[in-house]
């Protein structure tokens, strides 16, 4: 009889051997593709990183201004002559002069009339009228000689921030330099926290420019859109899903909503364009029509994502109510739909986060247009945070980079609380089956 004992057991060894290199080999593969995902999120960390930290350098030359300080003589004779004691004579006043006698008091050597120019550019245009609102504030001051800390212009700002200014010549720069140097050397320069970006509205001057009126815009342009979109996407989504009949009707329907989610939002801008603007004839530039059409945009969203929170609601809460005497429409309302509403109200606030950030198709309404006056309904002009943005990264002053990359934070903020909104709201009301 013939031994097998040995060959046997070379031949199991041998399998042993191959099988431990096979696994060896999946560990290593394993392992590499571990590396590969660390290292992807380590790109895409550092690429964010990266952003908001560029982002948040940019900014804050819009976040911090600079003011400087100036002795001016209130003198009487340019601000009430006649001793009138009237506010509306003080306000017709020539504060321009004032503002400029005190540049010129501090440096007495500054001679010709270009070199005048470039002093009385180190503040803003605006400085006559906000030495104007200081008088008055306290008529007290007429006669006298006080310090006014006047903002700065942003060449001014720039060159105080060490990053001078492209559209200067070298020597307006070089004389500003040296002028703001002297008077910081006299504690007459400092960096405040800018108000009036959070607080003003657009401005041709970027010392001025601020984005409270593209805040409102964009604020009032959402409620529109909400109030639109949330429950005619509600509606249509429980129609379909819970009360539509499946014929080729309702599959084309479906069809339809799910390729509208990925049309470009231009096309909805044109769309807005057509009906609201060229057939119902509402008001360009307001928020009625930019809330209708990111309201149209957004639609699609709100109806796949209620759909897909109605299918997740158990067959069994349709069949208990309806097995207690509730009728369809008490089932689904009564019970179906208050278990979905979480993801209803999470895909809802998802999609207005994209329509948040949309600029095409309100450029297409006319939401682009120069408005400074804060509106006060939603059929005032207005534009929007995402417009605003576009137009100052469009301006060639190079103070607008900062104010762009502020407006772009401010922008990130509020998506960010949009998202987190729409997270609490679903830990908070989920119902646990």
């Amino acid at each position: 009889m013939t031994d097998t004992t040995e060959p046997t057991a070379l031949l199991t060894a041998i399998d042993l051997t191959a099988r431990d290199a096979r696994v060896r080999k999946r560990h290593r593969a394993e392992l590499r593709f571990r590396g590969y995902g660390i290292f992807s999120i380590g790109v895409a960390v550092a690429a964010l990183l990266w952003l908001f930290t560029s982002l948040a350098v940019g900014g804050a030359g819009a976040v911090y201004t600079t003011y400087i300080k100036i002795d001016v003589h209130l003198d009487q004779t340019v601000i009430d002559p006649d001793a009138t004691g009237d506010a509306a004579v003080f306000a017709k006043a020539s504060y321009q002069s004032l503002i400029r006698s005190g540049l010129r008091n501090h440096f007495p050597g500054v001679t010709g009339r270009r070199d005048q120019r470039a002093l009385n550019g180190l503040v803003t245009l605006a400085a006559p009228y906000l030495l104007r609102d200081i008088v008055l504030d306290d008529p007290a001051l007429i006669g006298t000689k006080t310090g006014i800390w006047i903002l700065a212009s942003d060449e001014a700002d720039l060159i105080a921030r060490g990053k001078g200014t492209k559209r200067s010549t070298k020597s307006r720069n070089d004389g500003q330099a040296a002028w703001i140097a002297e008077l910081r050397s006299q504690d007459r320069v400092e960096r405040r926290f800018n108000w009036q970006f959070f607080t003003g509205g657009d401005s041709r001057e970027p010392e001025l420019a601020g984005i409270l009126v593209a805040m409102i815009g964009s604020v009032l342009s959402l409620l529109v859109c909400f109030a639109v979109a949330f429950p005619v996407g509600v509606l249509a989504a429980v129609y379909l899903q819970e009360f539509a009949r499946r014929t080729w009707i309702t599959t084309l329907f479906e069809v339809n909503i799910n390729n509208l989610a990925a049309v470009p939002s231009i096309i909805f801008g044109l769309l807005g364009l057509y009906i609201f603007l060229n057939v119902l004839h509402l008001p360009r530039s307001a928020p009625l029509v930019g809330g209708l059409v990111l309201a149209l945009m957004t639609l699609p969203t709100i109806i796949i994502a209620s759909r897909a929170a109605l299918q997740s609601v158990p067959e069994s809460i349709r069949d208990g109510a309806l097995a207690v005497g509730a009728s369809r429409v008490q089932a689904i309302f009564h019970h179906v739909v208050p278990i979905a509403l979480p993801g209803m109200m999470t895909g809802t606030i998802l999609g207005m986060a994209r329509a948040l950030g949309e600029t095409a198709p309100l450029l297409m309404i006319g939401m682009v247009a120069f408005i400074v006056d804060v509106p006060k309904s939603i059929l005032d002009p207005a534009t929007a945070l995402p417009v605003q943005i576009f137009l100052w990264a469009d301006s060639p002053e190079r103070a607008f980079v900062d104010k762009t990359s502020a407006a772009i934070l401010v922008l990130l903020g509020f998506m960010v609380l949009m998202n987190a909104g729409a997270v609490l709201i679903r830990n908070r009301f989920e119902v646990r089956l």
